[in-house]
């Protein structure tokens, strides 16, 4: 993934969620946005070494910086902070509850660098930090449809405005799975492989149904029956049945629908009057973690087909 993003998240937020300790903050906090998410241990800058420094990067000092500081003289400690801070640091957060070397303090003031400390150990911070940067700045797109989880999958229903998705994600909760989002999807690429869906906030929870309205999913059938985002792992388009158009019957030719540079398993489902698509979907979803685990239905039923013809041909 690109480091840098065209989005961006309040400094604020990222305080927030971590709960760090508040060393200094400067008049403007609220107008700091981090837009990489990708962090930094500024060893070789505070030796003095600036080439390929990125200054928007968050900064953390840990043991071993502390440890360098504490080797230097307090001129010359003074100096290689002032130099490193004036560089423009997005922010710097000291881990392990380290102390606050005076200097630190004093020249973060200075440039007005927000400081905080917080009691993790380096190691955990930077990695729940860079998971949390990279959701929060992953390149994004929206799309018409519903997110269900069924079986652990995530399902992507996607399809023509009353073909029934909603009515469908309707019925897969009273199932007993869950909605994640009806009529707007946010979709986040996350990792070179994942994809995560959720809703816009405005909507978060509710259905729309077509002759009864607006339904709150979360307080008709519980907390159970719905859930903040999920890794979408097939995408399921629904159409109407077309007389004589050709529709997939063994499955064996594997279909894709590539999102945000990322190819999901997908499948095109006819819909007519009649079909249960709820139990369709659950099928669907449970073959689509059985591939995953290394076991295709259509391919062993192809072999054994294969091996039959075969067996029939030398009699």
């Amino acid at each position: 993934m690109n480091n840098s993003s065209e989005f961006s998240i309040k400094l604020t937020e990222v305080a927030s969620e971590f709960q760090l300790e508040e060393i200094y903050i400067p008049l403007y906090i609220e107008d700091i946005e981090v837009k990489r998410s990708d962090v930094s241990r500024p060893g070789l800058p505070l030796a003095g070494f600036f080439s390929h420094f990125e200054s928007g990067r968050i900064q953390i000092l840990g043991n071993m910086e502390h440890k360098y500081l504490q080797t230097l003289s307090d001129t010359d400690r003074a100096t290689h902070l002032e130099k490193f801070i004036s560089h423009g640091v997005v922010a710097v957060v000291v881990s392990n509850s380290l102390d606050i070397f005076p200097e630190l303090d004093l020249y973060c003031r200075k440039y007005s660098t927000p400081l905080y400390r917080t009691s993790d150990t380096t190691s955990s911070f930077m990695a729940a930090l860079i998971a949390f940067l990279n959701v929060a700045l992953a390149e994004r797109i929206t799309r018409h449809g519903v997110l269900v989880e069924v079986y652990g999958e995530g399902i992507l229903i996607l399809g023509d405005s009353g073909i029934g998705k909603s009515e469908t994600a309707i019925e897969l909760v009273k199932r007993g799975h869950r909605l994640i989002a009806d009529d707007a999807v946010e979709i986040k690429r996350v990792s070179a492989k994942t994809l995560v869906g959720s809703a816009p906030e405005l909507i978060r929870h509710y259905i729309e149904l077509r002759g009864i309205g607006i339904v709150d999913v979360r307080r008709i059938f519980g907390m159970g029956a719905v859930k903040l985002s999920e890794k979408i792992d097939l995408i399921l388009n629904l159409e109407m049945w077309e007389k004589g158009k050709f529709y997939e019957r063994f499955g064996l030719e594997d279909e894709y629908t590539e999102l945000l540079g990322i190819k999901v398993p997908s499948i095109t489902i006819p819909v007519q009057p009649g079909r249960n698509l709820a139990v369709i979907i659950e099928i669907a979803a449970m073959n689509n973690r059985q591939k995953k685990m290394g076991y295709n239905t259509a391919q062993e039923f192809n072999k054994k087909l294969m091996r039959n013809i075969a067996d029939k041909n030398e009699q």
